[in-house]
């Protein structure tokens, strides 16, 4: 069982940038495929970005390609999201997510664990 917590969310203008982490507990954190997804007042919870056990491959959304950036580093147990260029429609609580395992998805129903999620305002 691995347990994730999020950090880094907050206020910032049209263009800024933020940095979120996510904290895994456990020593099999390597094991997991990690992914970020994002939930906006009233939508869905949506696929982010997603990056392989080893940290090599990585995927992201056409919304937010080559903007955000998707890294981790095993021997911290962290997963990480920098956010350049943010725009209003970027404005969501930010989960952390991971999966047992090789199958890389970007489907919210394959990731069994979860954060709770930690707030990104984006201000016009």
């Amino acid at each position: 069982q691995v347990q994730l917590v999020e950090s880094g969310g907050g206020l910032v203008q049209t263009g800024g940038s933020l940095r979120l982490s996510c904290a895994a507990s456990g020593r099999t954190f390597s094991s997991y495929a990690m992914g970020w997804f994002r939930q906006a007042p009233g939508k869905e919870r949506e696929f982010v970005a997603r990056i392989e056990r080893g940290g090599t491959n990585t995927y992201y959304a056409d919304s937010v390609k080559g903007r955000f950036t998707i890294s981790r580093d095993n021997t911290k147990n962290t997963v990480n999201l920098q956010m350049n260029s943010l725009k209003p429609e970027d404005t969501a609580v930010y989960y952390c997510a991971a999966r047992w395992g090789s199958i890389y998805t970007n489907s919210v129903n394959d990731y069994p664990h979860w954060g709770q999620g930690t707030q990104v305002t984006v201000s016009s």
